[in-house]
């Protein structure tokens, strides 16, 4: 039979017992959360095309926040489009990123492009630095190899030249490696795009390439399963 003292040990044990933490669960450990807690996004930069601003992302923006998004998390850049891409719009984009990031303490964005931006996001990416800012970047119908509509404008335009076929900065981005760095890399683009020409000119070599419907150039900013692609590789 158990002395009194034993007792007493024995009580004092279970009270010990119930009052210690629970250990974590095995799918807790090192999250720093909640079972089931979703991992943090990368804040969203959208970056608009040629002649256009940033209104055209409404749809699309609408469309991440229906997925979970906060506005908070999305960002949407305006920059004059007549501007050079290699020496004057990349670093204003880089610089607008290092922004976002300090507003929101993410290590990394993920950058969704429509048309000329593309050509702007990439040099950044490419040349400016953005390889380790960047984890997700998105081309919808941009003109990644040139398009011969942008010789209409050349003539007085720079940004028009830069889309130019074989222009200084269409050249520079697609030599050696043209997805570089542990950057995820997609682009969507249409048979039926009448502003990249030819429609080809859209994917690269290390890409995600998806051809979406026959839809026309700036159909698709807001064409649902353009949307549901992006979406999808945003969260991959």
């Amino acid at each position: 039979m158990l002395t009194a003292r034993q007792r007493l040990l024995a009580l004092l044990t279970l009270c010990l017992a119930l009052l210690a933490p629970f250990p974590a669960h095995a799918a807790d450990r090192g999250t720093g959360g909640a079972a089931g807690q979703a991992a943090p996004r990368n804040p969203v930069v959208f970056v608009h095309g040629y002649n256009a601003d940033p209104g055209v992302w409404g749809s699309l923006r609408e469309d991440l926040r229906a997925a979970g998004y906060a506005d908070s998390e999305l960002f949407s850049w305006g920059y004059d489009t007549h501007r050079s891409v290699n020496e004057v719009l990349s670093g204003r984009l880089g610089a607008y990123v290092d922004e976002v990031r300090r507003q929101t303490g993410a290590a990394r964005v993920d950058v969704v492009a429509h048309s000329f931006g593309s050509l702007v996001s990439r040099w950044y990416v490419k040349f400016g630095g953005g390889a380790a800012t960047v984890d997700h970047w998105v081309s919808l119908a941009g003109p990644n190899r040139g398009t011969s509509t942008a010789w209409a404008c050349a003539l007085w335009d720079q940004a028009c030249r830069d889309m130019t076929p074989g222009s200084y900065v269409v050249k520079n981005l697609n030599a050696g490696d043209e997805t570089p760095g542990a950057v995820k890399y997609a682009t969507f683009w249409s048979p039926c795009d009448e502003i990249v020409n030819p429609d080809d000119s859209v994917p690269l070599t290390g890409a995600a390439n998806t051809q979406v419907g026959c839809i026309e150039h700036n159909d698709l900013l807001g064409d649902d399963a353009t949307s549901a692609g992006v979406r999808a590789f945003l969260a991959s």
